[in-house]
């Protein structure tokens, strides 16, 4: 049974040709091998057959005699298969082995793909958004986490898991669903299927899909949410309205004064001993009469076991003195986003171009005092989602957010700053797409990363 044919790979990037297997039990067995790969070492090569392939092969455990041949300009090898030594290509295993159902059943045989796990996955999220970042009162990051682990092949974005999501997640057969609200907020002390969000969480559990969200991390990283929103308004310089820092462990100055260097290092042999102690910053300034004024910087997890040591002092604990130290700031990142345009617009120009940003007809407006249509905007403050305690009370012509209260926009206008309102998670959805971009770039082509169809605000308007 002679028979060789031409495949393309999955992706379209290369044209597969197969080489020809005669078996010594007389049967001919399709391998796809890649346009251009090296053959000279061919029979020292495994057997190998699978779908969609990729210039490697998938060992088998079994060797190859074989002789190459070329029919045409077009190669295709012939190798010589001895099955004799393999017990998934003897005859007693498969007794049809000559039938073209054994040969199909073979080469379904896929090649194995290093697909990620859901921590390689969660890795790489925490890389393009520190969870760190996120608020205190959030609930961000892995929410729900299958018993047994499977390999993540497809992924789910979305603003707002609903029952219409989760439809669309187990019909695609989702691993992982990245919410960017948490589903699950407030603490549960059941789970029943009279509480939506509770149906959501045993569903997901059920069907084991992993849910993670990333909330305020989003809205606080470089590059992030409120970045993306400011944009929509073109090119200027930003700034941001609530600076995140550093969330590394909490340092205090402790400050205190000793009489001659016998009795400093008598104190800091003692600190030396504190667990947590390894990184203590240490200083001290010598005056005139040969004392040092002292400046040490302790983590939290070591200050009460210093200030113990300095209080038995007599001389350390009259002049001792705590601080915390302030956390360094973490340049780009924070809630809601000032911007100073290059090129003011008007309040018009402005509306329209919010609304071929975020892709709605429709956006609600409300003028400052004394403004109009035609008035200038130069300064825009701008928070995702429900941004009034971010931006309230920020000098700027416009504010632009997903919602405020009819109070807080009376506020605003009073100002002489206008207002736009999107609708909550209109005013976030659209970076689902910027994001999608950026974990395709992360984890190639082994994992799908979909947009979800069913996501949308619950409020629209036209009706």
């Amino acid at each position: 049974m002679q028979s060789a044919k031409k495949r393309k790979k999955i992706n379209g990037n290369d044209v597969l040709r197969n080489i020809t297997f005669s078996c010594s039990v007389e049967c001919q067995l399709p391998l796809p091998f890649a346009r251009g790969s090296c053959i000279s070492n061919f029979p020292s090569l495994m057997f190998a057959t699978c779908r969609e392939f990729s210039g490697r092969l998938f060992h088998l455990g079994f060797n190859l005699s074989c002789s190459i041949s070329f029919k045409t300009s077009t190669f295709h090898p012939i190798a010589q298969l001895s099955t004799s030594h393999h017990p998934l290509l003897s005859t007693s295993r498969f007794p049809v082995l000559r039938s073209a159902r054994v040969i199909r059943y073979l080469s379904d045989f896929t090649h194995p793909t290093a697909y990620m796990d859901l921590k390689g996955v969660l890795e790489v999220l925490e890389q393009l958004a520190p969870l760190s970042l996120a608020e205190s009162w959030d609930n961000v990051g892995l929410l729900v986490e299958p018993s047994k682990p499977r390999p993540i092949k497809t992924i789910l974005l979305t603003n707002d898991l609903t029952t219409a999501v989760m439809d669309e997640a187990v019909a695609m057969n989702c691993d992982l669903i990245v919410s960017y609200h948490p589903p699950l907020f407030r603490p549960f002390k059941r789970l029943l299927q009279k509480d939506w969000k509770q149906r959501l969480a045993v569903r997901a559990v059920e069907c084991g899909i992993a849910i993670f969200s990333p909330h305020t991390s989003w809205d606080s990283v470089e590059g992030g949410v409120n970045d993306w929103l400011v944009g929509g308004m073109g090119s200027g310089k930003v700034s941001v309205l609530s600076q995140a820092h550093s969330s590394s462990p909490q340092k205090h100055r402790l400050e205190f004064f000793c009489v001659n260097d016998e009795e400093l290092n008598s104190l800091l042999e003692q600190l030396r001993h504190i667990e947590g102690s390894e990184n203590v910053q240490c200083s001290a300034l010598r005056n005139e009469s040969g004392g040092q004024q002292v400046n040490l910087i302790f983590n939290s997890l070591a200050l009460t076991a210093a200030v113990q040591i300095l209080v038995s002092h007599p001389h350390a604990s009259r002049s001792l003195n705590i601080t915390q130290v302030q956390q360094p700031p973490l340049l780009g990142c924070g809630q809601g986003r000032l911007g100073v345009l290059d090129e003011p617009v008007s309040v018009s120009t402005a509306v329209q171009k919010m609304k071929t940003h975020l892709g709605l007809p429709h956006l609600r407006l409300a003028l400052g005092d004394q403004q109009t249509l035609d008035s200038l905007v130069k300064t825009v403050a701008v928070c995702a989602g429900s941004g009034a305690s971010v931006i309230q009370g920020v000098k700027a012509d416009l504010y632009i957010t997903g919602e405020m209260s009819h109070h807080e926009v009376l506020d605003a206008v009073s100002k002489g700053t206008s207002v736009i309102l999107s609708d909550h998670s209109n005013s976030e959805r659209g970076f689902l797409a910027v994001f999608k971009q950026r974990l395709n770039a992360r984890l190639g082509d082994t994992v799908t990363v979909a947009i979800s169809q069913r996501d949308q605000d619950p409020l629209q308007v036209g009706y």
